[in-house]
């Protein structure tokens, strides 16, 4: 039953400090969802967010996704084709700012290619 809501009996209910804490929890989770809706649509501010690295990237899945080859991915993005190859055989891990860039490459490879030429 809600609280502070009226029962078959006519009775209300108080409102007690756990259901206080759970309409602040659920205001805090629409915040954060309508934060998430401004920064998905390019209207928020980038001051006010962090953006978050993924913890691993596919690398082969994003070269082949752009059916490039191992050499032909590393010259278009401007790396050692021994690292792509390094990722892709697990023997090396991408470093955080290698995860931003292969995110962005996999998503909007033509802004990457752009900003690079």
């Amino acid at each position: 039953m809600l609280s502070g809501i009226a029962g078959h009996s006519g009775v209300t209910n108080p409102i007690t400090p756990a259901d206080r804490r759970r309409d602040d929890d659920f205001e805090n989770i629409m915040a954060g969802l309508g934060d998430a809706v401004a920064i998905a649509e390019d209207r928020a501010d980038p001051a006010t967010y962090r953006v978050h690295a993924p913890e691993t990237v596919d690398v082969k899945a994003i070269r082949k996704g752009q059916g490039l080859s191992q050499a032909a991915f590393a010259a278009r993005y401007g790396l050692p084709k021994a690292t792509v190859e390094d990722w892709e055989q697990n023997r090396r891990q991408p470093d955080t700012g290698s995860r931003l860039l292969l995110k962005i490459i996999e998503r909007e490879p033509e802004a990457v290619r752009r900003a690079l030429a």
